[in-house]
């Protein structure tokens, strides 16, 4: 596949993000690898792996622990508790920075798609409700088990892991950071219908089902500015085996209620044609990042062509990054681009990770 991006291709322009200014529009998304050590600490790889795509507008990290609990879906996926991953992460950022690039780090806790055998911990959500779905925990797959409904306290307590997680992000010298509320973790089991059954403050109406989401965002601007915040959401979104009834209403809530804070932009993972899509873009007034994921088949024409139009103001691409180190390089010269090896995804070591070829200059 080849697509050529003028010099002056609305993708390749600079734009302002909060305190940040990207020079181009193809943001990197966050793509879980499984490079981490086994205590959540980034490995020499993954710096590596960082500083060779720095020349996106901005890197978008994997999604990364605000907590022990938080952590557990995958193994060997980094987190942001500890003085170490803090310390590694620093060296994230600073080969990114050496390269002239930008990085968000994305913060999560993953609720009821995390599995004992790989965080030792017990599983939580908004409600005691499993996911029939299975884990690769370290012995082989296994089932999700039932989580235990996080009580009051312990909301708190999340929200405050957020807010102690951006702290470190930033301290690391990480330009800002995403929150993960969508593709089926614990802040969107807090706004689906289908998995939150909650009849206290953080349950019921879709006000209250925001709530969570809300209090983290709005936690994490006072800490670290809201110009060094964006949102992740995924309205209709199935992953995590997260079925929505009412896949607008919660979304409406949360977006009226965050849009006053200013915050870097909002990242939707959406098929641009759902119904959802112009619900959401019309209720958001700050920078619009579209992320169309693996199973909507979208052209960089597309892509140029939404983001031409004003539609969108920056495109989040990942399997094009993952394979494709030099990606706006290769899209300003029409050359080929690399496929991804997919049985690679999640494997360790560099191969399928920082081994694909850069494009060879003609002479």
């Amino acid at each position: 596949m080849t697509f050529t991006l003028a010099d002056d291709a609305a993708l390749l322009q600079p734009i302002t993000i909060g305190a940040n200014t990207a020079r181009n529009r193809l943001f990197m998304a966050p793509l879980t690898r499984s490079r981490a050590e086994a205590d959540g600490t980034p490995s020499d790889l993954q710096v590596e792996y960082y500083a060779q795509r720095a020349t996106a507008g901005l890197i978008i990290t994997e999604a990364t622990a605000i907590s022990q609990v938080g952590n557990g879906a995958y193994v060997n996926t980094p987190g942001i508790y500890t003085d170490r991953h803090q310390q590694k992460w620093a060296e994230v950022a600073a080969a990114v920075h050496a390269q002239g690039g930008l990085t968000f780090m994305q913060i999560w806790h993953v609720g009821r798609m995390a599995h004992p055998d790989i965080n030792g911990a017990e599983s939580v959500a908004p409600s005691a409700i499993a996911a029939n779905m299975s884990a690769h925990t370290p012995t082989g797959k296994k089932p999700l088990p039932v989580p235990r409904a996080l009580n009051g306290d312990e909301i708190a307590d999340v929200v405050a892991q957020f807010r102690a997680a951006a702290r470190r992000a930033v301290d690391a010298g990480l330009d800002g950071v995403e929150i993960h509320s969508a593709n089926g973790y614990l802040l969107h089991q807090f706004l689906a219908d289908a998995t939150n059954a909650r009849t206290d403050r953080y349950g019921g109406s879709a006000e209250n089902r925001a709530r969570l989401a809300a209090e983290v965002v709005e936690a994490v601007a006072e800490e670290i500015g809201p110009g060094r915040v964006g949102v992740r959401i995924s309205p209709g979104n199935h992953a995590g085996d997260v079925n929505e009834v009412d896949t607008v209403s919660a979304y409406e809530a949360l977006l009226q209620r965050i849009s006053p804070l200013g915050i870097a932009y909002l990242h939707v993972l959406i098929n641009p044609d759902a119904a959802e899509f112009g619900i959401v873009r019309a209720l958001w007034p700050g920078p619009f990042v579209l992320n169309t994921g693996r199973d909507v088949d979208t052209s960089f024409c597309q892509l140029e062509n939404l983001a031409d139009w004003g539609v969108i103001s920056a495109a989040a691409v990942g399997r094009a990054y993952l394979a494709n180190p030099d990606l706006i390089e290769r899209l300003r010269a029409g050359a080929e681009l690399n496929e991804p090896d997919v049985a690679t995804f999640y494997s360790p070591g560099p191969a399928g990770y920082v081994d694909y070829p850069a494009l060879t200059p003609t002479v």
